[in-house]
């Protein structure tokens, strides 16, 4: 992979509606943690910066009884006010990365502060110490070890999380492709905010494709878009498994074996939100479009995903089941579908009902550098029936590329959108099966090689 610059927020961070105070304004301790979520440790967080303030601010406003880890999950993380904590863990893995970058913060740039912020263990209500205290207990018990990191910047190669893991891969290795994907990953809300940057900024935008895009922005229903989840792909490579929909919404994914991988290694992989370059461009353009409505599309996290968001509300997921467990949902209705081998060694578009012409299933030699690879764009019905579901999945990255790129092409899927389009202007339920080749991971001579049209 190639480095890339990374994305840094000067802006103002936000603080949930309940946390902002004017009095905040002439407490040294406000602006200690105001100067703590500039500095280099937290900018780039969004969610943790929000997460410091708010504990920050309700304690000094005398609130700490209600600084409860629902009350975060709901003022900071956007939970509905009915969520369970026992099913929803975010606050306890942002808790540990919060602590972690208390300390690095202190340790680095902040370690000529007077006053220093912990959050002990056991609860979420933040103390400030004296630096003389501060050294002292360091000495005394030792630097507290943190065994999760956030890290936020971005990739400029695609991701590897539509592909598998080589037959015998070496932890070592490994471990450099975990540091390179940890440096070069974007987070989810630095992608959320520099593609709402981007639709702001004087830009080109891409050619619409109508009525697809009116049909997802424009009515009335929300628009969840999901990105890739890169580390659960890679939990899955190294264990050799492949975690259905349904494990991977209890949270599976934290109890997959990860042989020969150190304890902080695999934590972060577990409770870290890694997306990819390539994801970020779709985001990035579908931000772009004139259809696109901010007021009504959101950007979710696979991890935060749940049932009831997909049944009343369009989704626009991206990323195979092995990268994005969510497009499971639409096997039961598509003609095509994404499966994985034994092991997590390849995978197959399987072609449930060939016409003339066709084959039963289309495979990718994905560890080639150069291969012909295969493709999925899928507009389907949501879970309830009453919205919609845009799906781009590849075989591999190239793949996944490959949807995103002929989506974007008015006169690549012109003819099938003909085809799909109602004489009231409605869709019709589409598939498209696309053929590429993957130059080193980029996708280039893209076709149409199959359709659906219900």
């Amino acid at each position: 992979m190639e480095s890339s610059g990374t994305i840094h927020s000067t802006q103002e961070v936000p603080l949930p509606p309940k946390a902002c105070s004017f009095r905040l304004r002439n407490d040294p301790r406000w602006s200690l943690a105001q100067r703590v979520v500039a500095g280099s440790h937290f900018v780039r967080s969004l969610l943790l910066s929000k997460f410091l303030l708010f504990v920050v601010a309700e304690t000094l406003e005398g609130r700490e009884s209600e600084i409860t880890e629902h009350q975060i999950g709901v003022q900071v993380f956007g939970r509905p006010p009915g969520y369970r904590t026992v099913e929803d863990n975010i606050v306890r893995n942002y808790a540990r990365q919060l602590r972690k970058r208390l300390t690095e913060h202190f340790d680095g740039e902040g370690n000529t502060e007077l006053l220093h912020i912990e959050i002990p263990l056991g609860g979420y209500v933040p103390v400030f110490i004296p630096i003389s205290e501060a050294s002292t207990a360091q000495e005394s018990h030792g630097v507290p070890i943190s065994i999760s990191i956030d890290t936020q910047p971005v990739p400029i190669r695609p991701r590897q999380s539509d592909t598998v893991a080589a037959p015998r891969l070496n932890w070592k290795r490994w471990l450099l492709g975990a540091s390179l994907l940890a440096a070069y990953s974007a987070v989810l809300i630095c992608l959320a905010w520099f593609a709402a940057t981007l639709v702001r900024a004087p830009h080109r935008h891409p050619e619409p494709i109508h009525p697809l895009w009116a049909t997802l922005f424009d009515g009335p229903a929300s628009t969840y878009i999901v990105p890739a989840d890169a580390g659960f792909n890679l939990l899955e490579d190294l264990s050799r498994r492949r975690l259905p929909l349904a494990d991977y919404i209890k949270g599976g994914y934290l109890e997959l074996p990860l042989a020969g991988v150190d304890p902080h290694s695999a934590d972060d992989l577990r409770s870290q939100q890694f997306t990819s370059f390539v994801d970020f461009q779709i985001v990035a353009s579908l931000a772009q479009l004139p259809e696109y409505n901010p007021q009504r599309a959101s950007l979710r996290f696979p991890r935060d995903l749940r049932l009831d968001d997909l049944k009343n509300a369009n989704a626009i997921l991206i990323g195979s089941v092995g990268s994005n467990p969510w497009a499971a949902i639409a096997e039961s209705s598509a003609n095509f579908r994404i499966v994985y081998g034994q092991g997590m060694q390849g995978a197959t578009i399987i072609n449930a009902r060939p016409q003339p012409g066709e084959a039963s299933s289309y495979a990718s030699h994905w560890n080639e550098p150069a291969h012909e690879t295969f493709a999925l764009i899928a507009f389907l019905p949501n879970l309830g029936g009453n919205g919609h579901l845009l799906l781009l999945q590849g075989l591999d990255v190239a793949g996944t590329q490959a949807a995103a790129e002929t989506l974007f092409r008015q006169s690549a899927i012109a003819l099938v959108l003909r085809r799909a389009t109602r004489p009231d202007g409605s869709l019709r339920y589409f598939e498209v099966l696309l053929r590429s080749t993957s130059i080193d991971s980029n996708a280039t001579g893209t076709q149409v090689i199959a359709s659906r049209v219900y």
